[in-house]
C-alpha cells in the first residue's frame, strides 16, 4: 500500500526541471520507443528523481489514453515533480523542438521539393532511429518485464500485432484483463525487476509516495472548464475571422475530432488522416502523406505531429485572402493546438485520480499486463519501421499490423543499410549517446548521397 506521505509541491527546482525537459525535448528522436527511453534513462537512472515502479505505472496508464503516450508521459512526470507549472513545462517543451523542426521542413518541402541534400540527410537519419528503437526495446523490456509471465505476454502481444494484425485497442484490452486474471495467481507479478538504478541513491519521488494534489470535484469542474475553453477557442476566433468555411476551421474541427480517437499512437490514426486529407479534403496530394510521415519520423517529439504538415501543406494550397505562407503557418499552429490541449486535458483531469489507485493490486496487475503489451508493441513498430526504411518499395506484402503494407523484401538499400550498421555500433558497442550517434549517421548518409548523385 502506498505510504500516506505527500511529495512537496516542488520535488525539484522548477529551473532545474525546465532544463532537464528542454535537454530531453532534443532528444526525443525515434517514435515513443526512442523518447521513453530517453526519459527512463534520464529521470529514473541518471538524475534518480522518480522510481522505476512509479514511471512505468504512469506509462501504462498514459498508453490508455488517446493520443502521443511519450508527451502525456512526460506530462505526467512533469506534475509529479512540479504540480500543473511542471506539467505544462514539461508537456510543451516535449513537442516545442518537434513544431519548430516540422515548420521549418514543412516550408523547405514547400518551396523546394525533393533536393539532393535533404535526401541525403533522411538516408542517414531514418536507418539511425532503427538502432535507437531497438535500443529502447531493450531498456523498456529489461525495466518492466519483471516476471516471466509478462515476457510471455510482451512475446504473444508482438506476434499478435505484427502477424496476425489484431488492433492496438483490442492487445491492450486483452493484455489488461490477462494481467489482471495473473496477478490473482502469481502474487509477484508486479515486482520490479532488478536493474542498475536499484543499486543508487533513492529517487525523489519513491515508488509508495503520494502526490499533494488531491482530487476533487471543484477541481475536476475547474481544469474541464479552462481545458475546454482552450481547445475550442482559437477554432472559435478562426470562424469569426475567416468564415466558418475557412480551411483553418475546417482542419481545426478535423484534427480536434482525430485528437481524441488516436487510441494506438500516431499509426493507428494516420491511415484515416491520409484518407481524409486526400480524398475528402483534398489538402494533399496521393503520396505525400508518406513524405510528412518520413519529415515526422526524423525530427523530434511525437510521431502525431505530421499532422502540422498536413495543415500547412493544405493551407498553403488553399489559403483563402491570405498569404500563402502566413496561412500556412496558422493553419500548422492551429492544428498543433487542437491535436496537443487535449493530451494535457487528460492528464491534468486523470492523474491525481491514478495516483490514489496505485495500491491496488488488481490496477497494478492489469498495468502491468499493459506495459507487457507496450514492450510488444514497441517492438512491433520496429520491425515495421525497420522493414520500411532498409527496403525499396518495388513491391509490398500483406498488409501489416497498422494497415500499412510492408515493402518488398528482396529490395534491400544497401546504403540504409550501412548506415544502420553504423548506428548499431556507435550505441551498442561504442555506447554513444542518442545526439552524438544520430550527428554522425546523419554526416554519413549526407556522404553516401550526395556520392551517389555524383
Amino acid at each position: 500500500m502506498p505510504n500516506p506521505r505527500d511529495t512537496t509541491n516542488d520535488v525539484v527546482p522548477l529551473r532545474e526541471a525546465t532544463k532537464a525537459w528542454f535537454a530531453i525535448s532534443l532528444q526525443t528522436f525515434g517514435g515513443p520507443a526512442g523518447q521513453i527511453a530517453v526519459m527512463q534513462r534520464t529521470l529514473v537512472d541518471e538524475k534518480r528523481w522518480i522510481g522505476q515502479q512509479r514511471f512505468l505505472f504512469a506509462l501504462s496508464y498514459c498508453t490508455l489514453l488517446p493520443g502521443p503516450e511519450a508527451q502525456q508521459l512526460a506530462t505526467y512526470v512533469g506534475w509529479l515533480l512540479n504540480g500543473v507549472r511542471g506539467a505544462l513545462v514539461a508537456g510543451i517543451l516535449f513537442i516545442l523542438p518537434g513544431v519548430v523542426a516540422l515548420l521549418a521542413l514543412s516550408g523547405i518541402y514547400v518551396a523546394f521539393g525533393d533536393t539532393t541534400l535533404v535526401e541525403a540527410l533522411f538516408l542517414g537519419l531514418e536507418p539511425a532511429v532503427i538502432a535507437i528503437v531497438v535500443q529502447a526495446v531493450v531498456r523498456v523490456g529489461r525495466n518492466g518485464l519483471g516476471h516471466p509471465a509478462l515476457v510471455v505476454l510482451a512475446v504473444v502481444s508482438f506476434v499478435a500485432l505484427t502477424f496476425f494484425g489484431v488492433p492496438f485497442p483490442a492487445v491492450v484490452l486483452g493484455a489488461a484483463v490477462i494481467g489482471w486474471a495473473l496477478g490473482r495467481r502469481i502474487p509477484t507479478l508486479t515486482h520490479p525487476p532488478r536493474s542498475a538504478a536499484d543499486d543508487g541513491p533513492p529517487p525523489l519521488i519513491s515508488d509508495d509516495a503520494l502526490h499533494h494534489e488531491l482530487p476533487s470535484g471543484r477541481r475536476t469542474a475547474l481544469t474541464l472548464a479552462i481545458g475546454l475553453t482552450a481547445w475550442a477557442l482559437p477554432v472559435a476566433v478562426a470562424a469569426l475571422a475567416f468564415g466558418r468555411s475557412s480551411i483553418f476551421v475546417d482542419q481545426g474541427l478535423f484534427f480536434s475530432g482525430a485528437a481524441v480517437v488516436t487510441f494506438g499512437g500516431a499509426y493507428a490514426v494516420l491511415a484515416y488522416v491520409a484518407q481524409q486529407a486526400v480524398e475528402v479534403y483534398h489538402w494533399l496530394l496521393p503520396g505525400e502523406m508518406v513524405r510528412g510521415l518520413a519529415l515526422a519520423e526524423t525530427t523530434p517529439g511525437p510521431l502525431i505531429m505530421v499532422v502540422q504538415f498536413v495543415a500547412f501543406v493544405g493551407a498553403y494550397r488553399a489559403p483563402g485572402d491570405l498569404d500563402p505562407w502566413v496561412a500556412a503557418v496558422v493553419a500548422a499552429l492551429l492544428t498543433t493546438w487542437v491535436t496537443f490541449v487535449p493530451c494535457f486535458l487528460f492528464i491534468l483531469l486523470g492523474a491525481p485520480y491514478v495516483e490514489r489507485l496505485r495500491g491496488n493490486r488488481d490496477l497494478a496487475a492489469a498495468l502491468a499486463g499493459i506495459t507487457a503489451a507496450v514492450v510488444g508493441v514497441i517492438a512491433s513498430l520496429a520491425v515495421f519501421f525497420t522493414l520500411h526504411t532498409l527496403f525499396s518499395e518495388t513491391g509490398h506484402v500483406a498488409a501489416g499490423p497498422l494497415d500499412v503494407e510492408y515493402p518488398h523484401l528482396t529490395s534491400l538499400d544497401a546504403a540504409a543499410l550501412a548506415v544502420a550498421a553504423l548506428g548499431f555500433l556507435l550505441i551498442f558497442w561504442r555506447r554513444w549517446s542518442v545526439l552524438r550517434t544520430l550527428g554522425a549517421c546523419a554526416l554519413a548518409g549526407i556522404v553516401l548521397g550526395l556520392a551517389g548523385a555524383v
